[in-house]
């Protein structure tokens, strides 16, 4: 079996720093060595870490659609997906797909088939390079649900669900005046129309709240979150529903309940990264600031996560600390953490290398499952690589850069 030697790096374990030596054989870590040895591949001081989890991205749907009005078949953009999520580090990609009662979308898109992207994933799985699963936002206000459901569960490539409520007026969605002026434009219809319309939605999904029927459907199979909760209520309800995630709390409330009942709790990166979220709810450096923050998700772009490591760090928390909110907390979620998530003797090798740099994390090399998938060539102004086999010969003259 195949032993690969990664020396002179910078180990993050899940609770202490190493300068030494991982040794790889297969897809195991099977030795983490507190020295540097002379025949390993030189990282060069590189930090080397876990391969992010990413639990939560909407990043799939940019390719799909980089236009409004512009459609990219599923398969090429999830293989640009796929290229993108290891040249920033990320390992395992939990993408969104929304299952509600609008459907009339092509897969992959907001208002798309969301079984039939989860059914896709499973299918594509083998033909890419990183590890990549559905994230389910379930809207909580349609039925009948227990036959989706059941289909659902039947897949390997879902990884969690969580209870999305996007009835207009409620959560992320308060702001009616404004819901009023897009569905007026993106529809092409009156005020009066859209208002009908949307006075219509909001008396059908105050009729309906199918979380206890997924709770009892799913019995704990899949790991169950909710989606921008803005109160305590909201909260409540939603962990008696069988919710251990929190996603994204609007108001700093709902996080301090959340913990108060021991879920998890999860915010973007982009809204740490920028010092604010981009809608106007809870600053993730607020909810940090009193410990709520259990794991960074990407949201919707990827870069920000592993530049997110670095500004924490930067703000005196452990390299560890920071590391784990991308890794081991979120494999804790998924329920994942006996194999992915940590640098430990046994786990599976999933690992990333990077080099810090002014504002963003420069990332040289990506393992998965053993094999070297991403290497970054030293000259900046080179194509970056992946690798199909992890047959470093091939690219013997690309090194990883000494910035």
């Amino acid at each position: 079996m195949k032993e690969t030697i990664l020396t002179n790096a910078r180990i993050v374990c899940p609770d202490q720093e190493i300068d030494g030596t991982v040794v790889v054989e297969g897809e195991r870590i099977i030795d983490i060595l507190p020295r540097r040895v002379a025949d390993g591949v030189d990282l060069r001081g590189a930090f080397l870490i876990p391969g992010v989890i990413d639990i939560h991205t909407d990043y799939l749907e940019r390719e799909i659609t980089p236009r409004p009005t512009a459609k990219i078949p599923l398969e090429l953009a999830l293989h640009v997906m796929d290229m993108r999520a290891l040249s920033c580090g990320l390992t395992t990609v939990c993408s969104a797909a929304r299952i509600s009662e609008e459907r009339e979308g092509h897969a992959g898109s907001w208002r798309g088939d969301g079984l039939t992207l989860a059914r896709k994933f499973q299918e594509l799985m083998p033909t890419l390079r990183a590890h990549h699963l559905i994230h389910v936002r379930w809207s909580t206000n349609f039925e009948p649900v227990e036959e989706i459901l059941d289909q659902l569960l039947e897949l390997k490539s879902i990884a969690n669900l969580v209870f999305n409520d996007d009835t207009p007026g409620q959560r992320q969605f308060r702001d009616i005046e404004a819901l009023l002026q897009q569905r007026v434009n993106r529809q092409n219809i009156t005020m009066e129309e859209a208002r009908k319309s949307m006075e219509e939605r909001i008396a059908r999904a105050g009729k309906v709240n199918n979380r206890m029927t997924v709770k009892a459907r799913v019995n704990g199979r899949i790991p169950l979150g909710s989606h921008d909760d803005t109160t305590v209520e909201h909260v409540i309800e939603a962990f008696a529903c069988g919710a251990t995630l929190a996603e994204m709390p609007c108001s700093i409330e709902a996080a301090r309940k959340a913990k108060e009942l021991g879920m998890m709790v999860c915010m973007g990166a982009p809204n740490y990264y920028r010092g604010g979220s981009h809608c106007g709810n809870l600053s993730c450096h607020d909810a940090m600031a009193e410990g709520l923050v259990d794991i960074i998700c990407s949201d919707y772009h990827f870069p920000s996560l592993l530049a997110c490591v670095l500004r924490m760090m930067d703000s005196g928390m452990t390299s560890s600390a920071a590391v784990n909110m991308l890794t081991l907390n979120p494999a804790r979620h998924l329920g994942l953490d006996k194999e992915i998530g940590s640098i430990e003797i046994g786990k599976q090798a999933d690992l990333a290398a990077f080099h810090p740099c002014s504002g963003y994390a420069d990332v040289a090399r990506v393992w998965v499952s053993g094999q070297e998938r991403f290497l970054a060539p030293s000259n900046t102004m080179g194509e970056s690589v992946l690798l199909e086999n992890g047959k470093d010969e091939v690219l013997a003259d690309c090194v990883p850069s000494t910035r």
